[in-house]
């Protein structure tokens, strides 16, 4: 009996469709079609039943249910414990890149702290790579921007709202209702790395039918941040890699809320499991909480 087949059969029941439990599995329909039809030759018993469109659960596919959950889980812990070496249980995190770099510093060691039993494995990747590790059990959770998936959950958890933000000095840091023709003539620098649509700042310039001086575009968040510290330029950056330096005053927020609103958060994306909460729920509410109000550390030194 082929773990695949009964795995193929679980997201059928989940989904209660063979197209979405396909779609959730990066599989073809008729490949996880198949899948079901060898499950029910071995098991030599009928597990749904096509009424209409839909499909419906066969009395014997509602009794394999409890063993086909045993079988994977039973799976599921043994491959953990052949690949830890130890009786730690171990859960795979990932984060993007900004997520990365600027909040799992400060929350690993909390959660470990919290969960001494428990081994952590962190992998950093886009959020293009974190979709993927998902939806193949590659990861139990990741920090990234909200996707659309029916097999994955979202949880709004971190501001990572885009602001404007200048050197100390600067005078729009005592201007207020600051226009796009104003903000136009000071040097910017325009982080260019998929953190947000940067259309949307383009598009206030464009409206206005105003030139932005650009005099750095960069692909490296410090660089950019840098950049603005030294007093060479003013910028829209994320504010999860600018939270430390608007706590210490190195860097000031300017308001341009009546010109542009980029809200934006990390999510904290799973595999769909219905009410049940992913471990360590409580101990990220916390840690997201903690960080809210505390310093945190330096970020990481690479950046992709």
């Amino acid at each position: 009996m082929n773990i695949d087949h009964i795995e193929a059969f679980m997201y059928v029941v989940h989904f209660n469709s063979f197209h979405k439990a396909a779609e959730a599995m990066f599989l073809s329909q008729p490949t996880v079609s198949a899948r079901i039809k060898t499950l029910e030759g071995e098991l030599d018993s009928e597990l749904f039943e096509r009424q209409g469109r839909g499909i419906i659960l066969t009395e014997k596919g509602k009794a394999f249910i409890p063993f086909a959950e045993q079988i994977i889980r039973t799976f599921q812990q043994g491959k953990k414990q052949l690949k830890a070496g130890s009786d730690l249980e171990e859960i795979t995190i990932g984060a993007n890149i900004i997520t990365s770099q600027y909040f799992i510093p400060f929350a690993l060691p909390l959660w470990k702290k919290n969960n001494p039993g428990l081994r952590f494995k962190f992998i950093s990747a886009t959020n293009e790579e974190l979709l993927d590790k998902l939806l193949r059990k590659q990861v139990d959770i990741a920090f990234m921007k909200e996707v659309t998936h029916s097999g994955l959950r979202n949880h709004k958890t971190l501001d990572n709202s885009i602001r404007l933000v200048v050197y100390p000095g600067h005078p729009f840091q005592v201007q207020t209702e600051l226009s796009v023709q104003t903000l136009a003539m000071e040097p910017l620098v325009f982080f260019e790395c998929g953190a947000f649509d940067w259309n949307q700042v383009h598009k206030i310039f464009e409206v206005s039918n105003v030139e932005p001086r650009i005099e750095f575009q960069v692909n490296h968040l410090e660089v950019a941040k840098s950049l603005i510290v030294s007093g060479s330029c003013i910028g829209f950056l994320p504010y999860l890699c600018i939270k430390k330096e608007l706590e210490e005053g190195t860097l000031v927020e300017v308001d341009v809320s009546h010109l542009i609103k980029i809200k934006q958060h990390i999510y904290l994306t799973h595999i769909n499991q219905g009410m049940e909460a992913p471990l360590l729920w409580n101990d990220i509410l916390f840690s997201i909480q903690e960080f809210g109000q505390n310093r945190h550390p330096s970020p990481l030194q690479s950046n992709r």
